[in-house]
């Protein structure tokens, strides 16, 4: 279980850092605008707040990289839990079901999975 659960650390980890390249680099591409629901102008009006989003999903991918380079189960657990009140909030002030899961549901299934492999 304990490998597995690092599988979807890592993958987490993956996931936040593209978001971190949609937010700080591609905001204002069709990709970028399809993926968060923005418009051109919309885009070019919040680019700085999206890049500032960018930064800190960059140290949640940081952070989850570091648990699993230094296989440390609490840094792991810390920055899952991070990442699942950051989609359980994310999901409910938008009101965006799909952050749930794109963010909630795998940072779930990596803790479970980390506590059963411990």
């Amino acid at each position: 279980m304990t490998l597995l659960g690092n599988v979807v650390v890592g993958a987490v980890a993956l996931i936040h850092v593209y978001i971190l390249v949609l937010e700080m680099f591609l905001w204002e591409t069709p990709r970028a605008m399809k993926a968060f629901g923005t418009t051109p102008a919309l885009a070019a009006q919040t680019r700085s707040l999206a890049a500032n989003q960018g930064l800190y999903n960059g140290f949640l991918a940081a952070g989850l990289l570091w648990g699993l380079v230094t296989d440390q189960f609490s840094v792991k657990v810390f920055f899952l839990l991070c990442v699942l009140v950051a989609g359980v909030y994310g999901a409910t002030s938008t009101r965006n079901p799909r952050i749930h899961f794109v963010q909630t549901v795998p940072a779930t299934l990596g803790l479970l999975l980390l506590w059963l492999g411990r």
